[in-house]
């Protein structure tokens, strides 16, 4: 029995509805290696990897730095517990992620394994927070319209793409969803509000939806006047996708809470974390009882912790925000041909090294059709309903931006003409 016939027997994919994937008639793609931007499958074909292997890889596959980096670690230890321990790449990462907020009140870090728990810690320590604080009445949450934050039921809670956690609204905490900020302001019963969630600048899920030029500076402005907390979830913003580390710093906005993952290890080993201010960590301070009792067997994983620092490490050597303005640049020059020249596109929307290509059609699943055909271009991605995610490692080279535009440019007209 080869790889595909026991995938077909025994494995469960996300978001994959099994009975189609285990036709005999469909070939799923096995991808063996990676080098670079590009992932070889198993028949030794080559893809760019255009959304970064789910929007996780920040400098390529197979980089010597972090690979050493992960190497070294395991001729050490590759995991103790924190939970009453600690390590010196817990202590080194931790600072260095707040070195980033520098003079601010931002300067404690909480570790976790991936982009739902990072959220999930944002959310039970706002809470927390509020219950033994003296605000026990501000249990509530509000929540932009089409945003993701994650699949664990608590962070599935502040989901606002109802295809995805309709079903399971009523498990949830109570959360209120608003469109925009004119919503927000609107909004009655803000005295019964915990905190406030956004992606800032772009929400991925929802169709890689663009927030206003200043929207997260007047956001933050509101949520300070209404004593209400500011939880930012960068799991996919965060680590350079936006043309900034992270993308609060284009509007210098502070959150209360800063939510990280997917990038911060450069997207080799799962890791997140949870950024807070000193005044929310100050809340938990004092008798045993007010702790906070949250925690995973993988905390501040030392092997997770050496590839987040390797990855550091390789911004610095290879100025890589400089080059992601730089190739946000020639990627909206090649989106702005792509626009122009193909009539199927109906609109491009961009932030930095993030952009969804919306096809003009009513065909259903066009978008993955398109998807489908980029293999034959050399392009693995992903769509979100009729729109072409592009979302590659930050280190794609030009050339690469050619061969991923291109790619996305003759899949669409091969699936419409």
């Amino acid at each position: 029995m080869d790889h595909v016939e026991i995938d077909k027997k025994h494995c469960w994919h996300p978001f994959t509805q099994q009975e189609v994937w285990c036709t005999p008639q469909h070939q799923p793609l096995m991808i063996e290696r990676g080098e670079g931007v590009w992932l070889y499958d198993a028949e030794g074909n080559k893809y760019i990897d255009g959304n970064s292997s789910i929007w996780t890889n920040i400098h390529g596959h197979n980089h010597p730095v972090i690979n050493q980096a992960i190497k070294n670690q395991l001729e050490r230890i590759s995991h103790s517990s924190y939970l009453g321990f600690g390590h010196p790449l817990a202590s080194e990462l931790a600072s260095r992620l707040v070195s980033f907020f520098p003079e601010t009140d931002l300067q404690r870090v909480f570790f976790s394994d991936d982009g739902s728990t990072a959220v999930e810690c944002a959310m039970k320590m706002a809470l927390q927070y509020r219950i033994q604080n003296g605000e026990p009445g501000r249990t509530e949450f509000i929540a932009f319209s089409g945003g993701y934050h994650g699949d664990t039921l608590g962070a599935a809670s502040l989901g606002g793409v109802e295809a995805f956690f309709a079903r399971f609204r009523k498990f949830g905490l109570t959360v209120h969803f608003v469109a925009d900020l004119d919503e927000l302001r609107d909004f009655q019963g803000l005295e019964k509000i915990a905190a406030v969630i956004i992606e800032p600048l772009v929400q991925g899920v929802n169709q890689i939806h663009v927030w206003g030029q200043g929207m997260l500076e007047e956001l933050r402005i509101f949520t300070q006047e209404n004593s209400i907390h500011l939880i930012l979830d960068e799991v996919m913003t965060g680590f350079g996708r936006t043309g900034t580390m992270f993308a609060c710093q284009q509007e210098g906005v502070i959150p209360d809470f800063l939510c990280l993952a997917k990038g911060l290890t450069g997207g080799y080993l799962p890791m997140a974390a949870t950024l807070v201010t000193e005044a929310i960590y100050n809340g938990f301070l004092g008798d045993p009882e007010r702790s906070f009792y949250y925690g995973h067997s993988y905390t501040a994983n030392p092997l997770g912790c050496a590839a987040a620092l390797a990855s550091l490490e390789v911004f610095a050597q290879e100025k890589t925000l400089t080059g992601v303005k730089e190739k946000a640049a020639y990627l909206a020059y090649k989106i702005s041909h792509l626009v122009k020249e193909n009539k199927h596109v109906k609109e491009v929307r961009r932030c930095g090294l993030v952009a969804g290509v919306e096809i003009d059609s009513d065909k259903k699943r066009v978008g993955e059709k398109i998807c489908e055909a980029a293999r034959k271009y050399q392009l693995l991605t992903r769509h979100i309903l009729n729109t072409i995610v592009i979302m590659p490692p930050l280190s794609i080279t030009r050339d690469e931006i050619d061969i991923m535009m291109a790619a996305v440019d003759q899949a669409i007209n091969d699936v419409l003409d």
